[in-house]
């Protein structure tokens, strides 16, 4: 026996096939949209961190630059006044003698640190940079730095250079006295993770 199926039957069929089918494609649609804004989600938190790193860096920078500046500085007005700036003397402290092939370790340990490293040292303490009014510009720690004694710039006896007029001989070589001294400054950025170690060498008179 053959059944047949009413024309208004067979209609509302395969309507249901039609709405089935759009609902299977407009999921996805929707899981491919829902994967897009996943990536640009993983793409924008990594911008953000890579942003951050970056001005880390910079903070850490800026920290040791300043901390070596200040180094130097305490060097050259110590010099100016006329004060000894040799190590271990008055004028000059948190410095350490260089001796070639005799590594001084707590020298070799501060400018050799992965991470953050501060004994032995000499805290930048002109400003506290971890409690800044501004708290994007704050450090994990305050810079610090570390000053080797090189030695004399010129041995006695060689060059033209010398000390003229009250302090010093008139004529001949002289040696004018200044010492070399080796500046080592580390500063974190905005967390202890950032450390940068920056190293420069600057002469004064020791005497």
């Amino acid at each position: 026996m053959q059944t047949i199926v009413p024309v208004h039957a067979a209609r509302v069929a395969g309507a249901r096939r039609t709405q089935g089918a759009a609902l299977m494609v407009a999921l996805v649609f929707m899981l491919l949209l829902a994967c897009m804004a996943l990536g640009a989600m993983r793409t924008a938190l990594l911008q953000e961190k890579m942003v951050g790193a970056v001005r880390n860096q910079q903070l850490a920078s800026m920290g040791a630059e300043s901390a070596l500046r200040a180094a130097e500085f305490h060097l050259w007005s110590a010099s100016a006044r006329g004060q000894p700036v040799l190590c271990g003397q008055q004028g000059l402290g948190g410095c350490y003698g260089y001796m070639a092939g005799q590594p001084n370790a707590t020298v070799r340990a501060f400018a050799t640190a992965t991470g953050w490293f501060a004994a032995g040292a000499t805290t930048y303490g002109n400003v506290d940079m971890t409690a800044l009014g501004d708290p994007s510009a704050r450090l994990a720690e305050n810079p610090v730095f570390l000053v080797e004694d090189l030695g004399v710039e010129t041995p006695p006896g060689l060059g033209p250079a010398h000390e003229s007029g009250s302090t010093g001989a008139s004529a001949g070589p002289r040696s004018t006295d200044k010492h070399l001294y080796r500046i080592t400054a580390r500063s974190t950025g905005g967390n202890i993770n950032s450390v940068r170690t920056v190293q420069t060498t600057f002469a004064a008179k020791s005497n």
